[in-house]
């Protein structure tokens, strides 16, 4: 019986994992190897790791939860995850008597391991519904947040696919530093309003409807379009469409947003007692979209994992729960 099972060894779940080691509960740390950023060259807006290749930073992370021996990483899948007993609680109680919320995780190897708590932080996996081309060049030159790639792109030639407002911002945004921007709207209407702050910037506008992005060995080269001349580019934002990398959470009956993030508090809790989640897997109400930098993933694991002792200590000594619960997730 593990203190915590953390699914998911990136960022979000290695900095927990750190978090429980340090105060000598134990954890198992489930790693697929399967990261979000693989195909970028390096982790950006990390600070004292701007640049680190994405599998340089997991090793580093690895080594550093070797030296806490209540920590014990496994690479490999999880097959399956429950909680114990029909309302997911076992017979067992804590020391407050109240019957404690455990789990029982199945890797893919058919090893079984329960756990008091479970952290997932099994990460978004991006689905890119085109231009056709995108998939070579994503990650490499092909990028949709401009905190993470946007500084590489200063001085260099860059598109912005799509017409809708968030777009428009964005074309605004990397109009400052970037040599050149062409808003390209892959055939949808602009407004009179968005034109004129675009042109104030010095943007340029594309209309055609966008046919495939090209380039050679990762690097965009150019934007073919419908009709008309190619866009000679050197780098493109792309419109992308985030969706859970895991179904465990599904699975626990997690409750999740419109968008498919689920659903925690400030805690990192989920509305499953027992389990809670980390990384851009998950937000709160108040966070509108998913916060994608790893530097985020990280901090959210650290509170995750400083949350989840905290819970386990009250289970242990009887204590009042140092976080009730005043809202969402129900």
């Amino acid at each position: 019986m593990y203190d915590a099972v953390i699914v998911g060894g990136g960022p979000a779940g290695m900095a927990a994992a750190l978090a429980l080691g340090r105060v000598h509960r134990t954890v198992l740390l489930i790693d697929s190897g399967e990261g979000r950023n693989a195909p970028a060259a390096h982790v950006h807006n990390f600070l004292t790791r701007d640049g680190t290749p994405p599998g340089e930073l997991r090793a580093i992370g690895r080594r550093e939860l070797a030296a806490y021996p209540g920590v014990e990483v496994r690479s490999g899948a999880v097959a399956d995850l429950a909680r114990a007993g029909a309302d997911g609680t076992v017979d067992a109680a804590g020391a407050d008597g109240a019957a404690e919320p455990r789990c029982s995780v199945v890797l893919a190897g058919g090893d079984r391991a329960d756990a008091r708590r479970v952290l997932l932080a099994t990460g978004l996996a991006d689905d890119l519904p085109g231009p056709r081309g995108v998939e070579a060049l994503w990650g490499r030159s092909a990028f949709h947040c401009p905190y993470c790639h946007g500084h590489e792109c200063a001085g260099r030639r860059v598109a912005v696919l799509g017409a809708a407002p968030p777009r428009v911002r964005l074309a605004l945004q990397l109009s400052r530093f970037a040599a050149e921007v062409v808003l390209c709207t892959g055939g949808e209407p602009l407004d009179a309003d968005a034109r004129a702050a675009l042109a104030a910037a010095g943007a340029a506008v594309r209309c055609e409807p966008v046919v495939r992005l090209e380039g050679t060995g990762g690097q965009l080269e150019q934007v073919a379009f419908e009709g008309g001349a190619p866009l000679a580019a050197d780098a493109v934002f792309v419109v992308n469409a985030p969706r859970q990398r895991s179904g465990l959470a599904a699975r626990l009956g997690c409750a999740v947003f419109a968008d498919g993030c689920v659903e925690v508090d400030e805690f990192h809790r989920t509305s499953v007692p027992g389990v809670y989640a980390a990384g851009d897997m998950a937000r709160r109400a108040t966070l509108p979209v998913p916060a994608a930098a790893v530097a985020v993933a990280a901090g959210s694991g650290s509170v995750a994992g400083a949350a989840i002792d905290q819970d386990l200590l009250s289970a242990d000594f009887g204590l009042p729960h140092p976080f009730p619960r005043t809202g969402s997730p129900s």
